[in-house]
């Protein structure tokens, strides 16, 4: 039997000693917001880590007390009873750095001015994010994760936690992701960061101090990121062509349901998601590339890793392709490394990885009972 679970509550963690980002640039200190599921076994050999994808948080699983509404972005998966069984694990979730749920970012207030950092808040990356976890990981007691797990970009720090620290990720999940973006990626995230830096209340990433929120902006980078998540089959299933009215009006409002589903999503996620956050969180994609200090040589790249691996794809998936997947399963292979691989039909296309698909679970419900604790 499958059950939620429950009612959480975040944690925080505050760091007082200055951290320096690969970007050069200094954070005096910062906080970490969490959420936890399940407990920590005597051995502290059963924790696994789940690192969220661009839009998401530390709420991975359950509701809160007065939102119950406020279901975890991925609690089909995590809970007791379901693939990631919490009567089994103790399950880990953290707002990244630079995040807007929480932890330290372009919202928060800088010591130093007593203002939001706004522009100031120097850039992150995913080596960034992994460093920062693995603190707090020490500060939990935990030496080794029994598995570091995520989707998209979670995929890609699950990859850098074996690599930066192999000797304490037993396992690694990483899921429609990609070892480094192509140029086509690239691309999209450029398209969705003009379309915010070109806002007229961007005002250069301060727009806190003028109490405005650069929101049609935010809604357009949304959109077109939205439209890259969904396959063309899922879609074409779910809209079509119909018509919002039954008939053409011959305007520049809302007619196809397409167009009404778009903006519907850009303006609920304007409504929530921090701008600056956002520009932050796709350059960390941009930048990511564990070849990069190899001459492109992804296999020697990944030669440090030690973890056992699951690497799965989505057949519609067009943003993060079967054919990166499998790139990173040869240079694992290449390794000597145990890796599972899984390429999943699932119609849904990106956000495959967030459904709950008999398939897909049925993948992951078996990866993780073979891991021992």
């Amino acid at each position: 039997m499958t059950t939620s679970v429950g009612i959480v509550t975040p944690r925080h963690a505050d760091f007082d000693s200055p951290l320096t980002l690969r970007s050069g640039g200094v954070l005096p200190a910062y906080r970490l917001v969490y959420e936890t599921y399940g407990t920590l076994n005597r051995e502290r050999s059963n924790a696994v880590l789940i690192c969220h994808a661009l839009s998401g948080s530390h709420h991975v699983a359950g509701v809160y007390a007065d939102s119950p509404r406020s279901t975890g972005w991925w609690d089909n998966l995590v809970g007791p009873g379901k693939p990631l069984d919490t009567n089994k694990f103790f399950v880990i979730g953290v707002n990244n750095l630079g995040g807007c749920h929480g932890s330290t970012g372009p919202s928060s207030i800088n010591p130093e001015t007593g203002k939001p950092w706004g522009s100031a808040f120097p850039f992150v990356t995913v080596e960034d994010w992994v460093e920062t976890q693995a603190r707090l990981a020490d500060l939990l007691g935990i030496e080794r994760f029994a598995a570091v797990v995520g989707g998209s970009l979670g995929g890609m720090q699950a990859l850098q936690w074996t690599l930066a620290h192999p000797d304490r990720v037993r396992y690694a999940a990483v899921i429609a992701a990609a070892p480094r973006l192509t140029a086509q990626n690239i691309a999209f995230n450029e398209v969705a960061r003009q379309a915010i830096m070109s806002d007229p209340e961007f005002h250069g990433g301060d727009y806190y101090a003028h109490g405005v929120v650069p929101t049609t902006g935010l809604k357009l980078a949304r959109m077109v990121g939205h439209i890259t998540y969904l396959s063309d089959d899922a879609m074409g299933a779910k809209f079509g062509r119909k018509l919002r009215h039954g008939t053409k009006q011959y305007h520049w409002d809302v007619e196809f349901e397409i167009e009404s589903y778009l903006r519907y999503q850009g303006d609920k996620f304007a409504a929530y998601f921090d701008a600056n956050t956002y520009l932050l969180a796709t350059k960390a994609l941009d930048y990511f590339d564990p070849a990069f200090e190899f001459g492109g040589d992804l296999v020697a790249a990944l030669a440090r890793a030690r973890a056992d691996f699951l690497v799965a794809s989505f057949t519609t998936d067009w943003r993060f392709s079967p054919e990166r997947s499998r790139e990173l399963l040869f240079a694992l292979m290449h390794n000597g490394r145990s890796v599972s691989y899984a390429e999943i039909e699932c119609p849904a296309g990106h956000d495959s990885f967030l459904l709950d698909d008999p398939q897909y679970h049925a993948v992951m419900r078996a990866w993780f009972d073979r891991i021992e604790v």
